[in-house]
């Protein structure tokens, strides 16, 4: 549905963040971590964006090892063109649902949303015993 548009969904996904995060924009890393999708290339989708100029980037004199990233008009507008039909189109699929069904759905989706991330195992190199596979103790 995004991409007649000249978008990936990955891309609509983070244009709708710095939506949502206003004329403020967000660091790159916090928007990483809102996406639904988890993707280790923020800084390509964001560079495929601004060459679409949809998004702007910058560093704040505040902290210039952060950068900050923002929806331009550009951007805004092409949300806007998108919003109507997408709901639509979710309209449609939740319509095909009983009302019970849809309540579920809904239980289900804040229930995804309110579970934490599990963390990373803990590693400990001295617990390892002998050496990794393929390789050799000098």
């Amino acid at each position: 549905m995004v991409e007649p548009h000249g978008i990936t969904i990955q891309q609509y996904n983070v244009l709708r963040i710095l939506r949502g995060a206003g004329e403020a924009g967000l660091p790159t890393l916090e928007i990483a971590e809102r996406m639904i999708e988890r993707t280790p290339g923020i800084t390509r989708l964001l560079d495929r964006l601004e060459r679409k100029e949809q998004v702007v980037r910058w560093r704040p004199a505040a902290d210039r090892r952060q950068v900050l990233c923002r929806l331009t008009p550009a951007g805004a507008a092409l949300l806007a063109a998108l919003d109507g039909p997408l709901q639509a189109t979710q309209e449609a699929l939740l319509a095909s649902l009983e009302p019970a069904a849809q309540e579920r759905l809904v239980t289900f989706f804040d229930l995804i949303r309110s579970t934490p991330e599990p963390s990373p195992a803990p590693s400990d190199p001295s617990a390892r015993k002998g050496p990794e596979p393929g390789r050799t103790n000098p």
